[in-house]
């Protein structure tokens, strides 16, 4: 893959100024920004058009999770704004997705859909709470197998889960993994979390960076390290 198909930077805005007083800092080192539920309730459909205005790919990352009927709808509504990325929960369950790929099959130019299979922020205690006896490991895979049979072949996943998935029914599946911190950097509210170097050496296909980017003093400087560490990945 391309390098600059590997990046996608979040802008973790709350308003279309702040997010592209930021965009112009990035002084053409990035090709993908993912525009997440803070910017996109903000902002809306334009938002998503000025970024792709600007020559940007877009990653829409909405994490639909509904009854199926409203969640195709709402795969046919992403495709006028030109996001080229577009998660949905994949506990959504497989009627759910399955309605999603439908939709987007039938679409001229739709946006690929990739299945959030369990939150980076997540831990064992978290999955507990809410009724989830096994590992974050195993729900992933059971996740991630059940989107790609009912046709969501694009996955959200922690770098943790790369491997178990790359050996799973869904090992050909595009794995887009957040939770990316450079070495040393502070976790935040992530529990799950590794290198750009090494989820790239684990198999993921595009890594998500938000705060290690947009809280930089010089995020240009800041994304081409990335890059940096992504290229040595791949030569490796």
């Amino acid at each position: 893959m391309d390098p600059l198909d590997r990046l996608i930077v979040a802008l973790d805005y709350s308003s279309r100024a702040e997010a592209m007083a930021f965009v112009d800092q990035l002084d053409g080192t990035v090709r993908w920004l993912k525009v997440g539920l803070e910017l996109y309730l903000a902002e809306g459909r334009p938002m998503v058009e000025a970024l792709r205005a600007r020559g940007f790919e877009v990653f829409l990352d909405l994490k639909l999770h509904d009854i199926p009927n409203t969640v195709a709808g709402a795969v046919r509504s992403a495709e006028a704004c030109g996001a080229a990325l577009l998660t949905l929960h994949a506990a959504g369950g497989p009627a759910m997705l399955s309605a999603a790929a439908e939709a987007a099959a039938k679409l001229a130019q739709p946006p690929r859909l990739l299945a959030v299979t369990v939150l980076t922020s997540m831990d064992a205690a978290q999955l507990k709470a809410i009724g989830v006896e096994v590992t974050a490991r195993e729900q992933v895979v059971r996740l991630g197998e059940m989107a790609v049979a009912a046709g969501v072949n694009g996955l959200v996943c922690s770098s943790e889960e790369i491997i178990p998935l790359r050996s799973s029914a869904a090992q050909d599946a595009k794995l887009v993994v957040p939770g990316i911190r450079p070495a040393g950097a502070a976790k935040d509210d992530q529990s799950r979390i590794a290198t750009a170097g090494d989820a790239i050496r684990y198999g993921a296909d595009m890594l998500v960076v938000g705060r290690p980017i947009t809280r930089a003093a010089d995020p240009a400087a800041a994304a081409a390290a990335l890059f940096a560490e992504i290229n040595s990945a791949q030569r490796d």
